[in-house]
């Protein structure tokens, strides 16, 4: 053996020796290398603690697995019409519109959101405003396979819809209830925030029974509030809870920038399952329907009715013909229990109405003149808003021949007026309406009306409802900048 050869031999050893070394401080164990690589170990992963972590950890894996499946991202595209001329306001009129016509210019507009499967033949639940007038829509599932959908029918009272694709033995995610969510309950968001498929989102429940979000609108309003992160394309998507059922649709969030903040709004999943029942069943919801305007027992209102604040909803206007009427409730009652449940805001009593099945009865417990009352009253279907009208009530959109509108960035720009004031802005005005003979136009702002300040639509609506049957009005109207009176007197 030569001296090249000898040390070759030293060497081969001198690394095997190493390898073995190394091999012993790592550990084998059934065939399976384990341990560190220089022998050191969490000192902290067998604590209680962090196997107690580690269990919710593992909660949170199983519900992505069974959740995720039934998540679905949506694309809807639909047709905008956009003035080519920016007219100003006065130039509304029919009249002009009638000899100039407004042309127009179409393009096509997509959005993307989110939904979630309910029913292994195809039925998938989301947002109203996700399909909103859409004229082409694709779901796509987790395993990118994409279908065309339709719409079976939505629900813009709430903000949900129904859509179906053609397919079979789909992966479903399994519905809660809503009802026995609490605050600080685990709350997960699953959607397509920003176009990023199946995001999973962790967070609380932070509140229940939220309304008033959107003020000024008729929606029914009973939000799941969530520190949850939802960005836009959650929109549709579920709120889950730790054993990985439904427990609301995410709907909205209260943001300055457009972009999370920890405050996001779902529906509970309750309301989305009676919603989604009436319109595969009957193509729409049906809602049950009282016939009365109420308001909040307001601490002011309160006061004079010798209450405690809102211990009730206050009766302000009884509709003719409605089942309200035939029962004998008038104005000035105060609803303190529907069916046994405690009534405290006109929110809780308006969704527990229209979930009641037309033709039921109910027993209603009131406070007329300071004395306990129980009736009974019918519940019908509500009927469409023109019978409304017809029965003896004016809506407030119509009040003295006027609609209005919130001040928003869109009704801003179309009026040409200051985006960041109080008010409302008029949007039509009828033809030989009292209105239009005092001389307000569309396009003014509404500031007050009497001593009553309207800062929006919500204002506006509370002053038709409580005084709109008076005969001498003045408001305060800002017109391009410009403030003063205009004075209306009725008959």
């Amino acid at each position: 053996m030569n001296k090249k050869t000898k040390l070759l031999v030293i060497g081969l050893v001198a690394f095997a020796f190493i390898i073995g070394a190394l091999l012993g401080i790592i550990g084998y164990n059934g065939g399976v290398y384990s341990g560190n690589l220089f022998g050191i170990e969490s000192k902290i992963k067998n604590e209680p603690a962090v196997k107690k972590a580690i269990e919710i950890q593992q909660a949170f894996r199983l519900v992505a697995k069974t959740v995720l499946p039934a998540v679905v991202n949506i694309s809807a595209e639909h047709v905008v019409k956009v003035p080519i001329f920016n007219f100003p306001p006065e130039f509304s009129d029919p009249f002009f519109q009638f000899f100039f016509g407004e042309p127009e210019r179409e393009y096509i507009q997509k959005s993307l959101g989110s939904g979630v499967i309910v029913n292994e033949d195809g039925y998938i639940l989301s947002n109203y405003h996700v399909v909103k007038n859409a004229t082409r829509i694709r779901v796509k599932l987790r395993n990118k396979k994409s279908y065309k959908a339709k719409i079976v029918g939505v629900d813009p009272k709430t903000d949900l819809a129904v859509i179906k694709i053609k397919a079979n033995h789909l992966p479903v995610a399994p519905l809660g209830d809503s009802d026995k969510i609490e605050i600080g309950d685990w709350a997960i968001a699953i959607g397509n925030p920003f176009g990023l498929s199946h995001t999973f989102t962790v967070g609380v429940i932070s509140a229940k029974g939220r309304s008033g979000i959107f003020p000024g609108s008729s929606r029914y309003e009973d939000f799941i509030q969530t520190d949850a992160p939802i960005n836009p394309g959650n929109s549709g998507g579920p709120l889950v809870n730790i054993q990985g059922e439904v427990i609301g649709i995410n709907t909205a969030i209260a943001s300055p920038s457009g972009g999370n903040v920890g405050i996001g709004f779902a529906v509970p999943i309750n309301m989305a399952k009676y919603v989604m029942k009436q319109i595969i069943e009957k193509g729409k919801v049906v809602r049950g329907w009282l016939g009365v305007t109420i308001q909040d027992l307001t601490e002011e209102i309160a006061k004079h009715f010798n209450r405690e604040p809102y211990s009730g909803v206050l009766i302000a206007q009884v509709i003719k013909k409605s089942p309200a009427h035939r029962a004998g409730l008038k104005t000035g009652d105060i609803i303190i229990k529907y069916n046994g449940k405690k009534i405290t805001s006109v929110n809780q009593l308006r969704t527990l109405v229209a979930e009641t099945e037309p033709g039921t009865k109910v027993k209603i417990t009131i406070i007329r003149n300071g004395k306990k009352k129980t009736v009974k009253v019918k519940i019908e279907e509500m009927p469409e808003e023109e019978e409304i009208v017809k029965r003896g009530v004016e809506r407030p959109e119509k009040w003295l021949g006027m609609s209005v509108d919130n001040i928003t960035p869109v009704t801003a720009r179309k009026y040409r007026i200051e985006e960041d004031q109080e008010g409302v802005v008029i949007t039509g005005v009828a033809p030989n309406s009292p209105a239009a003979a005092a001389g307000i136009m569309v396009g003014d702002v509404i500031k007050k009306i009497n001593d009553f300040r309207i800062k929006n639509k919500t204002d506006y609506e509370e002053f038709v409802n409580k005084y709109g049957s008076e005969n001498s009005f003045l408001f305060l109207i800002d017109r391009k900048g410009e403030l003063f009176f205009i004075a209306i007197e009725t008959e």
